[in-house]
C-alpha cells in the first residue's frame, strides 16, 4: 500500500480551511498546556512543622546550656522535621473553552498539512495480528516510525499487531486532539477520517 500526501488544495475540497498564517498560536499553545495540566494528579504532599510526627515539649531549657534556643522537635532547620513551603495537594487543571479547542485543532491541523506531514491511505488493516505485518504496512505508507494513525475505527486485529509498536499509534478521528498532532513526525490519514475530521472541526 502506498500513501499519497495531502495537500492545501485535498483538505479545502474535503472542507477543512487551512490557516496559512501565524495566527492562533495562542490557541495551540493553550490547548497543549490545558491538556498537560489535565493529567497532572496534584497529590504531591509533605509535612509541615504541624503536621509531622513529633514531641511538642521543649528539647532542653531555654537558657544555660549553651546550646541554640530550640522550642520544638518539629522544626524545618532539624533533621526529621517538618518542610518548609512544600508541595501540597492541589488541582491544577485548567479550563479552555470549545471554540479554543476548535482552532487550535485546525492550526495544528493546517500546520502538518503545510509542512506536507499528512500522508493519505484508502484504509489501515491488516490482516494478522502480527507485529511483523503491521510494521509491514506501516513502512509501505510512512518514512518515519513515529507515526499517529488515524481511523474512524479499527478491527481488534488491528489493535493487537500494533500494540508493540511503541513509536506508533491508532487513533480515532474521534479521540485525536491538538497535542496528538503535534507529537508525532508523520499522520496518515484514511479517507474517512478526514471526513470525520473535517465534519468535528466545522460543528
Amino acid at each position: 500500500m502506498s500513501a499519497t500526501i495531502l495537500t492545501s488544495e485535498a483538505a479545502k475540497a474535503a472542507n477543512i480551511e487551512i490557516i496559512t498564517n501565524g495566527r492562533y498560536t495562542q490557541a495551540v499553545h493553550e490547548t497543549v498546556v490545558a491538556y498537560r495540566a489535565n493529567r497532572r494528579s496534584g497529590t504531591a504532599s509533605v509535612k509541615t512543622k504541624a503536621t509531622v510526627n513529633g514531641s511538642g515539649s521543649k528539647p532542653w531549657k531555654q537558657k544555660g546550656t549553651g546550646r541554640a534556643r530550640a522550642g520544638y522537635r518539629s522544626s524545618p532547620v532539624w533533621r526529621g522535621g517538618g518542610v518548609v513551603f512544600g508541595p501540597h495537594p492541589r488541582d491544577y487543571s485548567k479550563k479552555v473553552s470549545k471554540k479554543t479547542r476548535r482552532i487550535a485543532l485546525l492550526k495544528a491541523l493546517s500546520a502538518r498539512i503545510l509542512a506536507g506531514d499528512v500522508l493519505m491511505v484508502p484504509t489501515f488493516a491488516v490482516a494478522t495480528a502480527k507485529t511483523k505485518e503491521f510494521v509491514k504496512l506501516l513502512v509501505s505508507v510512512s518514512p518515519e516510525p513515529k507515526t499517529l494513525i488515524i481511523g474512524t475505527e479499527f478491527d481488534n486485529t488491528t489493535k493487537l499487531a500494533a500494540r508493540n509498536v511503541s513509536p506508533a499509534r491508532l487513533m480515532t478521528s474521534a479521540d485525536v486532539n491538538t497535542e496528538h498532532l503535534l507529537a508525532y513526525k508523520k499522520i496518515v490519514l484514511t479517507n474517512e477520517a478526514l471526513t470525520e475530521l473535517a465534519a468535528r472541526i466545522n460543528k
